[in-house]
Formats: structure tokens, sequence, C-alpha cells
């Protein structure tokens, strides 16, 4: 299975433009969208911009995100999958978005994913390609937990805009593909083996 993830798109039309385009270089089967879709919404932006992309495509919504987005994903082409599941090909799809979560949302994360999951977040977990301003680790302790103790293939984040790459935390295969700063995403190739190539 191939996958192209993006984060931090925050309402920049040529952030979509350039996703557009890998999409035709690229053919992925589907599109991640790992927050940050608009920059301090409006919501009706958020599906503008997801209703142009020509795959199918999972979404959640970032800390910058209004709340309204959650209801404009909803309203788009694309699968709103925060504090979801969807199934592709035997790969489950797990999506948490936002940056502050409550104990039921965390109990609720933890019963969908298992070790074939693709986690999809927009926070890193703590310490994992989470470095920000000054070297500051910025990530998610909460995120970091859930990934140690549930043990997903893959999993898919943003936020951090100056880390852009992947790395491993234990078996967990973690991708950082904001947009943000520099860079497209990430190109993801699934089979037995995982392989991820960043995009320009």
């Amino acid at each position: 299975m191939r996958l192209i993830a993006i984060a931090d798109i925050h309402g920049k039309q040529y952030r979509v433009n350039d996703l557009i385009k890998n999409i035709e270089e690229y053919s992925p089967e589907i599109v991640i969208i790992c927050g940050d879709i608009t920059h301090f919404g409006p919501g009706e932006l958020a599906k503008v911009l997801l209703d142009q992309i020509p795959v199918k495509t999972l979404a959640i919504h970032g800390n910058i995100d209004s709340e309204d987005v959650l209801d404009y994903i909803d309203k788009s082409k694309a699968e709103n999958i925060h504090l979801r599941e969807y199934t592709y090909k035997d790969l489950k799809f797990v999506g948490l978005g936002g940056n502050h979560f409550s104990d039921d949302e965390i109990k609720e994360v933890k019963s969908l994913l298992d070790e074939n999951s693709i986690f999809i977040t927009h926070l890193p977990p703590y310490k994992v390609l989470d470095n920000a301003i000054f070297g500051i680790h910025a990530g998610s302790r909460e995120i970091r937990q859930i990934i140690e103790e549930k043990k997903p293939r893959l999993h898919l984040c943003g936020h951090i805009h100056e880390r852009p790459g992947f790395d491993r935390l234990n078996d967990t295969i973690v991708v950082n593909c904001s947009a943000g700063k520099s860079g497209s995403g990430a190109l993801i190739d699934i089979d037995d083996e995982i392989s991820v190539k960043m995009l320009e």
C-alpha cells in the first residue's frame, strides 16, 4: 500500500497544489492529513482544501484548527478519523487530533489500536522528532505512552515544523510529515516492510 502523509497545511493553497502534484506523480491509494489544515479556521476552508484532493483522504484536526474544522471535515469528501478507526486492506487507521486529550479520549484510542494499526496524531511523541525552537522537546508524553503500550506499526504526525523526518520509537516507525517550514510531506510504502521518503 502506498500513502502520502502531510501535516501543517495552515490554509495555504500552494501546499495543497504541491500535494496534488505529488499525488499525480506517486499515485498513492490514500492521503493522510495530520492536522492544522487551516490557520485558526474558518472551518469552511478545511472543506474547500480537502475537497480538492483526488484520492481517498483521512484527516484529523490540529491545535491551530478552529473548533468547527471537525464539522467541516465531516462535510468534506475526506474521512474524519478523530477518535475513530478506518480499515483498508487489513490495515487499521486510528486518529487522535488536537493537542489536549481527556482520559476518556486516551482510553478510546487505546481500545482501537493494535500492533497492525497506523496511528495518526497531530502531535509527535515526546522526544521523537519533536525538537522545536531552541531544541525544546515539544512532543506529547501521552502519545508516547500510548505508542509504547499499544505498539502500532506506524505513527504519523506533524506539528513541529522544524523536525520533518522519520525515526523509531521501539518497534514503531514514527514519521513527522510537517510541511509547515519546508518539504511536502512523506511518501510511505507499506508491505512486509515500511519504507519512507520525505518529499521536497
